[in-house]
């Protein structure tokens, strides 16, 4: 195993989980807070689950992100 071409594409990886992840809340609070589901005050908890089966990985990721 190359270790700077493994880390490379673990960091390619993470960018673009983060990169889509943080479309997708954000989009995804919008249309909340228009469809008054959501006040835009609140505090949410996220769950990621970092998933890879050749491995038998399964990490489940929990946070909180405040609106305001």
């Amino acid at each position: 195993m190359d270790a700077d071409v493994f880390n490379m594409q673990i960091r390619k990886f993470l960018k673009q989980v983060g990169v889509t992840s943080q479309r997708e809340i954000e989009s995804t609070v919008r249309a909340a807070i228009e469809d008054g589901r959501l006040k835009g005050d609140e505090t949410v908890t996220a769950r990621m689950t970092l998933t890879i089966e050749t491995l038998g990985l399964s990490k489940d990721i929990e946070g909180k992100i405040t609106l305001s």
